[in-house]
């Protein structure tokens, strides 16, 4: 505080002056705080305000991303675009390369991230994260936000975002604008935050809560609600890719619509589940509750046996939900997920009024993605995915994955709802570059949709093909149409892998290394080269074997290896899409 005198002599200075006048007040405090004027009253630098000079401190500002599937990074780097093109000292950088160390040194940080699955922060963010996380200094000089991109259909809603801004405030950062969290519709709240970034980085910011310096800590809701189209989807075909004697399902799903629907190759459609029918009895049973019984869970309200059928996770719960599970009835249960079947069974309740309290700390159903296999172009009413029955093993017992299970049993003629997930960082480029695509078991679905689609569009640009499964002759997933693809001319090259079919396991990767050297012509003369499947260990060694590719057959170090590799996704010209 200062003395009343003082304060009196403000507040006399701020009535008897004008609003221009005031804001060159304004700009003179903050240079001397800045250190851009002088005691003396002098600016260093500045701009003239009624024949005076107006000081002016340059801010600098840092856009820094977390990414799964791009939408952040494309964000970030559209949001740095635009802050170079007003004219503000701005740099990009994505989290994976940021050293966090460097946070101290910052004076503005702006944090793009996503949400993943459940809860989990993007792979390439984990690092920082967790080195926020274990930070035990103060960042009292660093002001930021946050824009949090996730999903509503899940419940741990943009949490990576919520996690990272409050332990930014837990440090003493000062949060200059309140986090928004975007659903999947993200571009209005997402250009509504960076306007609001643009006016403090420029300086125009009304005040904050009715004073200086204090901010606001509520969530900003963006302008609009993000909507999410829902379709109704009829199953019209249903075809098991695997022939007999395979050791797995995986099927060709085709659903069609009353509406026409935009979607691009690459986007993804999510689908929301059923229980089975079969298990819910068993929780009925186990928990000795009337399954008529109406009751309310969170945000839904029905009978006990709708919800736990058509709302509630009861399937591989999170250990934050066992651990609830837990609090709530006593029980000593080890970290580890379980099915509520199990817990119900090894872990009793003490009464069935007890059960109506565990409804309340399950989870919704998520909704999962599965990358459309077709080509709106070919159809506009009609999408297919590919699907396989996942198995794993819990408690000794062997378990199906839930959607994939609910999928493949629904009979045709079945009504399912869904919406398109966009995915703007798995697209086709332009129809005369060449593109590399390695999708080895239901990683093909996206591939299916680019080469319909560029088939379709008389694309000039050549395709080539790895594709990998255990077994050539019962797990060549859609062997007929790349084989007719080969013939037309749409695949200019198809390289197989079929594991189990010798004594040494052969891989994608392999197929790619012993193709190297043309493989690495293709990305010399401009190709972009696509990894689809799964994440670990797949498209980790699909990455470790292009390295070794453009180390061996360009004739560079392992730094220049990866500097090259760091170009082509600079150039957009190298894109995963890995579960």
């Amino acid at each position: 505080m200062i003395p009343e005198t003082k304060y009196q002599t403000l507040q006399d200075l701020i009535k008897s002056s004008t609003m221009e006048e005031i804001i060159w007040i304004n700009g003179y405090l903050n240079g001397l705080i800045s250190g851009v004027a002088n005691t003396n009253g002098q600016p260093t630098n500045g701009h003239a305000v009624n024949g005076h000079t107006a000081p002016v401190a340059v801010k600098k500002m840092t856009i820094a991303y977390g990414t799964e599937t791009g939408n952040s990074k494309k964000l970030a780097l559209e949001f740095t675009a635009a802050a170079k093109k007003a004219k503000l000292a701005v740099k990009c950088v994505a989290l994976e390369q940021y050293k966090p160390e460097d946070l101290a040194k910052e004076e503005y940080f702006f944090v793009v991230i996503s949400t993943q699955g459940e809860g989990e922060p993007p792979e390439t963010a984990k690092k920082f994260i967790q080195y926020i996380e274990h930070f035990r200094g103060r960042l009292e000089s660093l002001k930021f936000s946050v824009l949090a991109l996730g999903d509503t259909s899940y419940p741990l809603f943009c949490k990576t975002g919520e996690d990272l801004d409050e332990r930014f405030a837990a440090l003493g950062a000062i949060r200059v604008i309140p986090i928004v969290k975007c659903d999947v519709d993200y571009d209005e709240p997402a250009e509504n935050w960076f306007r609001q970034v643009e006016i403090e980085m420029k300086g125009s910011a009304p005040a904050r809560n009715g004073a200086v310096g204090i901010v606001k800590t509520e969530v900003a809701a963006p302008a609009k609600k993000s909507a999410k189209k829902i379709f109704d989807g009829r199953i019209i075909k249903t075809i098991n890719l695997n022939d007999r004697g395979s050791a797995k399902e995986t099927y060709h799903i085709e659903i069609t619509t009353a509406e026409e629907m935009d979607y691009d190759p690459g986007d993804s459609i999510a689908i929301v589940p059923s229980n089975l029918q079969i298990v819910v009895e068993k929780i009925i049973s186990i928990s000795g509750v009337d399954g008529g019984t109406e009751a309310t869970a969170g945000k839904f309200t029905g009978t006990i046996r709708e919800l736990l059928q058509e709302k509630l996770n009861i399937c591989y719960l999170l250990t934050s939900t066992v651990k609830k599970y837990a609090a709530l009835t006593g029980h000593l249960i080890p970290d580890m997920r379980l099915d509520l079947v199990d817990l119900l069974r090894i872990y009793p309740l003490q009464n069935k009024e007890q059960f109506l309290a565990v409804l309340n700390i399950l989870n919704a159903i998520a909704p999962r993605l599965y990358s459309v296999s077709s080509s709106a172009a070919a159809d506009s009413r009609e999408v297919h995915i590919t699907v396989s029955r996942h198995r794993f093993m819990s408690e000794d017992e062997q378990k199906y994955g839930l959607c994939s299970s609910f999928l493949g049993d629904l009979p045709i003629n079945s009504n399912l709802k869904f919406y398109i997930h966009r995915n703007r960082a798995f697209k086709l480029p332009a129809s005369d570059r060449d593109i590399i695509m390695v999708g080895p078991g239901t990683g093909i679905a996206p591939f299916r949709s680019f080469l319909i689609e560029r088939d379709i569009n008389g694309a000039d640009g050549k395709n080539w093909l790895f594709f990998g499964e255990q077994h050539f002759q019962s797990d060549f997933l859609y062997q007929t149409e790349i084989q007719q693809y080969l013939q037309t001319g749409v695949l200019n090259r198809v390289n197989l892998a079929f594991s189990r079919d010798q004594q040494e396991r052969i891989y994608v990767q392999h197929r790619m290394y012993e193709h190297g050297e043309e493989l690495y012509q293709w990305l010399q003369n401009g190709a972009v080269f696509y990894v689809s499947g799964t994440k670990d260990p797949m498209s980790i060694d699909v990455e470790a074997m292009l390295l070794k590719i453009i180390g061996e057959f360009g004739n560079k170090s392992a730094a220049e290896s990866i500097a090259y590799l760091e170009l082509l996704k600079k150039e957009e010209r190298y894109h995963k899409d890995v579960y």
